[in-house]
């Protein structure tokens, strides 16, 4: 009984796991992990929390507090939580039209989003909902995140090019974007251009090592040195002190159904990210990874970065990678991470006044251009046109109609796809594979012996509501192309499932042919098959005996019973 409990409490709190099975040489590892994140953490929080629209210092907010909340309920050993670009552009979006214009009440709002996505989050871990999340395919996320890195991207261009920019979508933006083209300023854009150029780099030549907060530091000291603010250039200015206050979002400020979408796709987003990064490297290192108990994960950092008016944050997949190639052994390089940011806050934003904004645009634009994945579009164009046609709703819907009503809408294409699929399921037409009793489906396989006088299918799916319609037509359209048909036998050994829909079209099916005088069997049907038709009355129309037996079996007995006879 106590080994039960323990399980239980390491499960439900994964700490008293891996804290319990430390090893003292993991600590150097853990400390530069995190040492190294918050490196890394610094610029790109300064820059998605300008991208969210919300003052410098919250992004760091979300990367401490959010850090700490994960350690202490997550199960993976690398994912790093912060912002994210997608989310804060969502918050960007969403919250300003709900905001009226009111700067307290744009960052009260954002705090209240992730106080409901921890809500959220703890819900979907009671009611175990992460089977729903996946419902929404990779084809579906790879046109999502192309659209969310272009919108992101546009929504940098005006830092970059020292312009005012505007616009509520992705081609609004880029119609104001050019027609402000003539107003560039040549001094931004050089030092957005330059900063990109190291960045992309730096990624390249030095992989996993802290170029952002390098270049940070260099453009700080140059534009101290040369006065760059009062030449005009946009910088950060002065960032307040101190770690957050804590307290409790304020509540009443906007209605359920204002919220819940919002909170909704900050989830969405958050769980398919983090849980995929997670699970890559849980299977690099070897341990288990609790799909499930990632909601608890997602969902005390949530609530942390909501407790120190921070916005929605998630794990990622750049941010994991920074982390695990640092070395990164356990949780505790988050919150070594944490305790570094913690310290940069209290004793050196002073040094971050002179920050030029373009190198935060550029910081932005070298971590989202990877989003935009056109080999994996054009792939499935080669393999599937219909995941390219849904990554394309995707990538469409979040371009025209933004962040969060794109991923909304993409959830319900990814429903629509998978119906779509299950409603036109392959039927194989079985010939006979020369020398053998195996049977192959005829339009795949060349050289397959045809079936005299029979026709055998295969339906390759459950027979369901959905597909059920266009199998008995494709079944009576072989009929009717195929004269002198004296037996038709439906194979069910690939399909699992059957519903009354199916069984019903399973009793057309044998009234149909027995209006033309050809005899229908079943075969290969499973149990849990066999007691549906049993119940349905199948039983009462086809040899019940049959549905057990296999199709050379049957074919085999049907040839000798027609074989002339000699005296």
């Amino acid at each position: 009984m106590n080994t039960i409990l323990k399980l239980a409490w390491t499960r439900f709190f994964p700490p008293a796991g891996w804290l319990g099975a430390y090893k003292r040489e993991w600590l150097p590892s853990d400390a530069i992990a995190g040492i190294t994140l918050a490196a890394y953490a610094i610029p790109v929080s300064l820059a998605y929390a300008a991208l969210a629209g919300l003052p410098p210092q919250v992004g760091v907010y979300g990367y401490m507090l959010g850090g700490i909340g994960y350690a202490l309920l997550g199960s993976s050993r690398q994912l790093a939580i912060g912002p994210t670009s997608a989310i804060s552009l969502m918050i960007a979006a969403t919250v300003g039209a709900l905001a009226g214009g009111d700067a307290l009440r744009y960052a009260q709002i954002a705090s209240l989003a992730a106080f409901a996505v921890a809500v959220l989050c703890f819900i979907a871990w009671l009611f175990k909902l992460s089977v729903l999340v996946r419902l929404v395919s990779d084809s579906i996320l790879v046109g999502f995140k192309a659209g969310a890195g272009l919108t992101i991207i546009m929504s940098q261009l005006p830092s970059l090019l020292g312009v005012a920019g505007g616009g509520h979508n992705f081609f609004d933006r880029a119609i104001k974007l050019g027609g402000q083209l003539g107003g560039i300023d040549p001094l931004v854009l050089a030092i957005g251009a330059v900063a990109l150029l190291l960045l992309l780099l730096g990624e390249r030549l030095l992989p996993g090592k802290p170029v952002g907060i390098t270049i940070v530091a260099l453009a700080i000291i140059l534009a101290t040195l040369l006065g760059l603010p009062a030449l005009g250039v946009p910088v950060t200015g002065k960032i307040p002190e101190g770690l957050p206050a804590l307290g409790i979002p304020t509540f009443g400020l906007l209605e359920f159904d204002d919220l819940f979408p919002l909170a909704a796709g900050c989830v969405l987003l958050a769980y398919i990210e983090g849980a995929s990064a997670a699970r890559s490297f849980a299977a690099k290192h070897g341990y288990p990874l609790d799909v499930r108990q990632e909601f608890l994960g997602l969902g005390a950092a949530n609530l942390a970065a909501a407790l120190g008016h921070g916005y929605p944050v998630a794990g990622g997949l750049s941010q994991s990678a920074v982390n695990d190639s640092a070395g990164a052994r356990t949780p505790l390089a988050l919150v070594i991470c944490s305790v570094a940011l913690g310290l940069c806050l209290l004793f050196f934003t002073g040094l971050l006044t002179n920050l030029p904004k373009a190198v935060l645009g550029a910081i932005v634009f070298a971590a989202v251009y990877r989003l935009v994945d056109v080999r994996a579009l054009l792939r499935m164009w080669q393999v599937s046109r219909i995941d390219f046609y849904a990554a394309a709703i995707a990538l469409i819907s979040v371009l025209l109609l933004g962040i969060l009503q794109g991923i909304l809408l993409a959830s319900i294409a990814s429903i629509f796809l998978l119906l779509a699929r299950a409603s036109r399921p392959n039927v194989a037409f079985l010939g006979r594979l020369p020398g053998s009793g195996r049977y192959s489906d005829s339009a795949r396989h060349e050289g397959v012996e045809p079936l005299v006088g029979i026709i055998a299918f295969r339906p390759e799916a459950s027979l369901l509501y959905i597909n059920a319609e266009t199998i008995l037509e494709t079944v009576l359209i072989a009929l009717g192309g195929s004269p002198g048909v004296r037996l038709v036998a439906c194979d069910l050994s690939a399909s699992p499932y059957i519903d009354l829909a199916g069984a019903r079209m399973l009793h057309d099916l044998h009234d149909e042919l027995a209006s033309r005088r050809v005899t229908f069997c079943i075969v290969g049907a499973h149990a849990q098959l066999r007691d549906l038709l049993r119940a349905e009355g199948l039983a009462a129309k086809t040899d019940s005996g049959q549905w057990l037996r296999s199709l050379d079996s049957l074919l085999s007995d049907d040839q000798a019973s027609t074989a002339p006879r000699t005296a």
